[in-house]
């Protein structure tokens, strides 16, 4: 646990005081030119680990009146750093790219979730968009747990040279205890990125293996979620408070 918390704990110390001068372009990746296409394919692998769709949310549906709210913080470890510095021009990266970001989930009829995500990666500048389905076609009980299967989207802006996008499929499971919910889940991201200005550089188009975890702790005027997640070869842990009802 100790390890876990220790990058997103760096993680939100850098994005706080980012987020507070302005200081959003200190990562500026402006010199993807320089790069080899299999440098380019593992900077996309990070990227599309770090910056594809997060749940933050257990397998069960909201309802119909329901809603989750909150604002989150994802690190993911960088397996790449150095491809990422040569790629902004030699700077300084961190061991953890910081996703700051403003969540909502609402709940539909027939066990149908939605959701969107509006996030900002602090240290370059770049925002990212996000949006979700989901289907718990196991509604779940007192005694059975809940199962959902989720789409999901997210897309990357702000940076000139570089298109990138995801796309998820996954399946998850959870069931509640008092006030925690404790889930897991497993799926498939598909990452797209693609250079502008440059012919040297191909489009990269993959998918990599998610499974992820976590537990939400509703305290009535507060809710947190805690989660960890493996896309591909990178780990990412992320953190929500906000309100659901």
């Amino acid at each position: 646990m100790k390890r876990a918390l220790h990058p997103l704990l760096t993680a939100t110390a850098t994005a706080i005081p980012l987020l507070a001068t302005g200081a959003a372009q200190a990562l500026e990746i402006n010199t993807l030119n320089l790069l080899t296409q299999s440098e380019f394919h593992a900077l996309s692998e990070d990227l599309g680990a770090a910056l594809s769709y997060k749940a933050l949310v257990p397998a069960e549906s909201l309802g119909v009146i329901g809603f989750d709210i909150g604002v989150g913080v994802t690190a993911t470890e960088l397996q790449h750093r150095d491809v990422l510095a040569k790629a902004a021009g030699g700077a300084t990266v961190p061991k953890a790219l910081p996703v700051t970001s403003v969540r909502v989930v609402k709940g539909l009829p027939f066990n149908i979730d939605i959701g969107a995500a509006l996030g900002r990666v602090p240290t370059t500048g770049a925002t990212t968009t996000g949006g979700e389905l989901r289907w718990a076609f196991v509604p779940g009980g007192v005694l059975t747990p809940a199962l959902a299967v989720r789409a999901s989207y997210s897309q990357l802006s702000g940076i000139d040279q570089l298109k990138a996008s995801s796309t998820g499929l996954d399946v998850s499971i959870s069931k509640g205890f008092l006030f925690a919910t404790p889930y897991v889940g497993i799926g498939s991201v598909t990452t797209r990125t693609q250079v502008t200005g440059t012919t040297l550089l191909k489009s990269e188009r993959f998918n990599q293996t998610r499974v992820f975890g976590g537990v939400n702790v509703n305290l009535g005027l507060v809710n947190l979620a805690v989660e960890a997640d493996k896309t591909g070869d990178a780990t990412s842990y992320g953190i929500k408070a906000g309100f659901r009802f």
